[in-house]
């Protein structure tokens, strides 16, 4: 990607322990029924249970089955971007990252989250998720990798986490 990327950039090794709530069966469960009317965020809609049709969370959600992981996020410092300590992230390794997109970059064994920015020359650089510009690191090209592009988070709403 020839970005450039600092020192300053966190990363974490995760654990496998994150990984051992997760359900390991890859066959897709069937359709899941969508209501044809929408819930409202503002003023109530009238309430009707009608189905639209099913939808498949795993064909909604993957695009490339063989090159799509589910990571675990540690940390709260995403909390204000809608990212919390515990969300799964749904990352893609044959998706192209854009401005803007937030990626899994790779160092020395090393994840990290970071987003994809231009710099004064337009030329693509990596920002620490948090959106504070990095200075250029000694080697930029060899030193990060960007290991693939996040493309869905999926976040528990109701009290308490799952335990990890």
């Amino acid at each position: 990607m020839g970005a450039a990327v600092a020192e300053s950039l966190s990363f974490t090794t995760l654990p496998t322990a994150w990984f051992a709530d997760l359900e390991t069966d890859p066959s897709p469960v069937g359709g899941w029924p969508l209501l044809a009317t929408p819930v409202s965020a503002g003023l109530p809609a009238m309430a009707d249970d009608r189905v639209e049709r099913h939808l498949s969370l795993d064909a909604h959600l993957i695009r490339h089955p063989e090159a799509t992981f589910l990571m675990r996020v540690q940390g709260d410092e995403l909390r204000e971007q809608g990212i919390q300590d515990g969300d799964l992230l749904i990352v893609d390794r044959t998706a192209a990252p854009s401005t803007g997109s937030l990626v899994v970059a790779v160092r020395d064994g090393h994840f990290g989250l970071a987003r994809v920015g231009r710099d004064a020359q337009g030329q693509r650089v990596l920002h620490p998720a948090q959106n504070a510009p990095l200075a250029p690191g000694p080697d930029p090209a060899a030193a990060f990798t960007v290991w693939g592009v996040v493309r869905w988070n999926i976040h528990r709403l109701w009290p308490g986490r799952l335990a990890s």
